[in-house]
């Protein structure tokens, strides 16, 4: 089981399953009903989704990230050092959800949007380094560069795609491509 595995099991994993334990409570399912199908859970595509491990290095796709508190939502789950790929069609997102504890653990943010100036200026005095790239492709090879073993590539943009991407769906799998092209 990768660590992201792990995380997800427990925390996301486990608010989800219980929200939809409830629920279906609410509708007198049987309980062994609901256990039997959590069983079979598979995370989506695109929301926190483990992509591939190289040279130590894990990358993990969260474009569907679209916001602010989804992305804060995957830096709190994971553990380590953290390359944080964000940006895009933003209109001036308040970052200040992401305190000191969870930006903490980003040693780098890497930004793909059209236009940075905002997410730079956020969080110029809280993360040591911070670059532009201008493809997705630039974004992670950079990230491949100047991860570590034991480091996480986080692709969370907590923006919208439109401004280089046909959509969320269309950014994770130009990450994702770029991941596997390494």
């Amino acid at each position: 089981m990768t660590p992201l595995e792990r995380a997800l099991k427990e925390s996301q994993n486990i608010y989800s399953s219980m929200a939809r334990g409830i629920a279906t409570r609410l509708y007198d399912v049987r309980k062994e009903l609901i256990k039997d199908s959590l069983h079979g859970f598979e995370n989506n595509a695109h929301r926190l989704e483990d992509v591939a491990t190289i040279r130590g290095i894990s990358f993990i796709n969260d474009s569907r990230a679209t916001n602010v508190n989804a992305t804060w939502y995957a830096l709190e789950t994971l553990r380590g050092p953290v390359i944080w790929i964000a940006g895009g069609l933003e209109s001036h997102n308040d970052y200040s959800i992401l305190d000191d504890d969870t930006i903490g653990k980003v040693k780098a943010l890497i930004c793909i949007g059209s236009n940075n100036n905002h997410l730079v200026s956020s969080f110029r005095h809280k993360v040591e380094f911070i670059v532009e790239a201008g493809t997705m492709s630039d974004a992670v090879t950079m990230a491949y560069n100047f991860g570590r073993p034991g480091d996480t590539v986080l692709l969370s943009p907590a923006a919208a795609s439109f401004d280089r991407f046909e959509n969320y769906a269309d950014r994770g799998n130009q990450f994702k491509k770029a991941v596997y092209d390494l």
